[in-house]
């Protein structure tokens, strides 16, 4: 198991001097009185508190780079030479008709009115970050071109500038929410939904009222937590006036904004910015289930629910609980994931890892289903970027998981693309880009199919950011056909565990999954007659 240091790391921008560092505190072993650094303790010594977070925040996402014992790469994939599985009713299913680009990759969630997907995969949350807030046309445009699910995250109205209260401190009006659904709304195809999540600030700000009166949506997720962090979510601010503003809204502001020391260390230079964080959510079964009524008699169709890296009693919890109240998603997130907004020690060391946490979801919905127990569809989250990881969990999870949700992975495209239209704008296109092109037509593969979904008079109005995550999602679609080809499966739903192997005893022990000489083993011997 290779440990990470905990006194250094690209994430806070922080280095080793030595070439020899102790494993345990990842200080050099040997430590020079006049070092000019650059490692955690020595950057600390003079920005304390801004080491915790990866940086510079708000413009980069950081994901933990823990190595697990066991992961997913841990599981292989199986391939078969013979049968073919979840063709259209009356396909033969031979060399001629069971072809690859005939894998139908749609999926659907939900307890009774189902929301269809063209991908198995849909956003991470993606609320009241910077990068959410100044990217969001390139995400919210590339996930309804691309048929996926977005989720607009926790405290998006509660930040906005523009908020507007009433005398009780409820929302009518939330300009930066606004925005967001209609952007997405605007260029939605069928597929997928916008959805908007809620935290303990949201609920008290009437988020869920707010969001159903004036734009009507289906779906409220609540949140329970994530897998990056087990603390509410934050974000920086770097002004004074801004900060005071938050913290009279009813937000967690640290440094205490209010405070004349504070005020002066800010004046002063040293104090470059504030941090606003949520408030912790405290659960009980009683007020799960009756929040769940509340939002449907507020009007939502759907109920959906986002848990994170939590202990087992809580996985349970979500799992049980969310069986009992008839909820339509539920997301589980394990430790591994992040989109650069949590504490970086945090990221690293906290929680269940992803695979972990997966079989051990998978064993508990496995024992209610027989119980005749119906528990909610599931997605998994936690670390995906690729159409392998993508089959994995569905795999993994099967028949209960209907989608992965990523983080990092769809929110990189839309940046990229952002990027490639300001280097077009200034002549500035980096040799990895301009080698396929000069325009935006031969820059992306891609343009063409997004020009055909929106009409090329509307093709002007896409951002760059929007053809990326299209891109994007078009490669997973198309590689998880081939994986999906190749292991017999010709549609979704009848993907299942059979079609994974664990590489490792420990592996299997952890998943459930047989060892790879174990898999098929059975057959084999039946078929050989000894």
């Amino acid at each position: 198991m290779n440990l990470q240091q905990p006194n250094s790391n690209e994430a806070t921008r922080t280095a080793n001097r030595s070439r020899s560092v102790s494993p345990v505190s990842g200080i050099c072993t040997r430590c020079v009185d006049g070092c000019t650094g650059n490692c955690e303790v020595f950057k600390a010594t003079f920005r304390s508190r801004e080491l915790i977070y990866p940086g510079p925040f708000g413009e980069i996402t950081a994901g933990n780079d823990k190595d697990y014992p066991v992961d997913y790469s841990h599981l292989n994939i199986q391939g078969y030479a013979l049968g073919a599985k979840g063709l259209p009713k009356g396909v033969k299913g031979d060399s001629d008709s069971a072809l690859f680009p005939e894998v139908s990759t749609e999926t659907e969630y939900g307890w009774d009115k189902k929301v269809k997907m063209k991908v198995p995969v849909f956003t991470g949350a993606l609320g009241s970050t910077e990068i959410a807030r100044k990217n969001w046309e390139h995400f919210a445009v590339g996930a309804a071109i691309s048929g996926v699910t977005l989720v607009a995250g926790e405290n998006i109205c509660g930040i906005d500038p523009r908020l507007e209260r009433d005398a009780k401190g409820k929302v009518t009006a939330a300009p930066d929410m606004d925005r967001r659904i209609e952007v997405y709304k605007r260029y939605h195809q069928g597929y997928g939904e916008i959805l908007v999540q809620m935290n303990v600030e949201d609920t008290r700000l009437g988020v869920a009222e707010y969001v159903a009166k004036k734009h009507g949506l289906d779906t409220i997720e609540l949140k329970w937590g994530q897998g990056a962090k087990c603390i509410g979510g934050e974000i920086k601010v770097g002004s004074l006036e801004r900060a005071i503003e938050l913290q009279k809204r009813g937000y967690i502001v640290t440094p205490d904004p209010s405070d004349p020391i504070n005020q002066a260390a800010f004046h002063d230079g040293s104090l470059k910015e504030f941090e606003r964080h949520s408030r912790l959510g405290f659960i009980d079964e009683d007020g799960f289930y009756a929040e769940v009524k509340r939002l449907r008699n507020i009007g939502f169709k759907r109920i959906t629910l986002k848990t994170g890296a939590y202990s087992l009693r809580e996985l349970a919890m979500a799992i049980r609980w969310g069986a009992n109240a008839k909820i339509d998603l539920l997301t589980i997130d394990g430790s591994s994931g992040g989109t650069g907004m949590s504490p970086w020690r945090m990221m690293e060391e906290w929680g269940m890892p992803s695979l972990y946490l997966h079989a051990a979801a998978y064993d508990f919905t496995k024992k209610l289903a027989d119980k005749g127990i119906r528990a909610p569809d599931m997605a998994f989250a936690g670390g995906f970027s690729s159409e392998d990881g993508v089959f994995k969990a569905l795999a993994m999870g099967a028949p209960f998981v209907k989608a992965v949700c990523m983080g990092r992975a769809l929110m990189i495209p839309g940046m990229v693309g952002k990027n490639i239209a300001q280097w077009l704008k200034d002549g500035k296109l980096p040799r990895t880009v301009s080698e396929f092109g000069a325009t935006p037509e031969e820059i992306f593969v891609c343009w063409e199919d997004v020009k055909n979904i929106v009409g090329a008079d509307e093709m002007k109005n896409i951002p760059l950011g929007a053809v990326g995550i299209y891109s994007y999602v078009e490669k997973l679609r198309v590689g998880l056909q081939q994986l999906m080809a190749g292991t017999r499966n010709f549609s979704v739903p009848v993907i299942s565990r059979q079609d994974l192997m664990s590489l490792t005893e420990e592996c299997a022990k952890v998943t459930g999954i047989p060892y790879l000489m174990e898999a098929y083993k059975e057959e084999a011997l039946k078929i050989l007659g000894v």
